[in-house]
């Protein structure tokens, strides 16, 4: 195998600080391909075990904006064709009449058999405390989370324009 370039070793000094082994055994990353060889040809045959992951894995309620919905649920949402059956404006509730409010509606639309309800919380508004708008919009996430209804929940995604935008969520619920 001909040597390495300059530029070919400090790519690959690169790409060797970023190698997590395969195996349990410690093995130490090399900065040329041919002092590599060597160690690639001991590795342990057989079953390798999985990576373990960086951080534990999350509960699927602990970020409902990240749950998966299909490809087709998304592109309804984003383009504004779905039509919610149940909307709930909180603007000019306090923070414990919202929640209260977000219970007893998501109690309704579940009982009702419904899938899409639009809650419109208002703008959050960014900033060090203590701030008098955008509180409920700040706090939603982690009520709907939190919430006794969340294993009802199948995604939260930020509303379509004609919905109130960036002021609007969809909680979409499970069959």
């Amino acid at each position: 195998m001909p040597g390495l370039t300059a530029e070919e070793t400090a790519l690959w000094a690169k790409v060797t600080a970023t190698i997590r082994p395969l195996s349990r055994e410690l093995v130490e990353a090399t900065t040329t391909i041919e002092a590599a060889l060597p160690v690639l040809a001991r590795r342990p045959k057989g079953r390798v075990p999985p990576p373990q992951p960086a951080e534990p894995a999350r509960k699927r309620s602990e970020n409902l904006h990240e749950a998966t919905l299909d490809g087709g649920w998304d592109r309804r949402l984003s383009s504004g064709k779905v039509q919610p059956d149940r909307t709930l404006d909180l603007h000019g509730h306090s923070l414990d009449r919202a929640w209260e409010e977000i219970d007893r509606t998501l109690e309704r639309a579940i009982a009702s058999g419904e899938r899409i309800v639009l809650l419109i919380t208002g703008h959050e508004r960014r900033g060090d405390p203590p701030l008098e708008r955008g509180r409920i919009r700040a706090a939603v996430n982690d009520w709907l989370a939190a919430s006794r209804h969340s294993r009802n929940i199948a995604a939260v995604r930020g509303a379509h324009r004609r919905h109130g935008g960036g002021g609007s969520l969809y909680i979409i619920l499970r069959k």
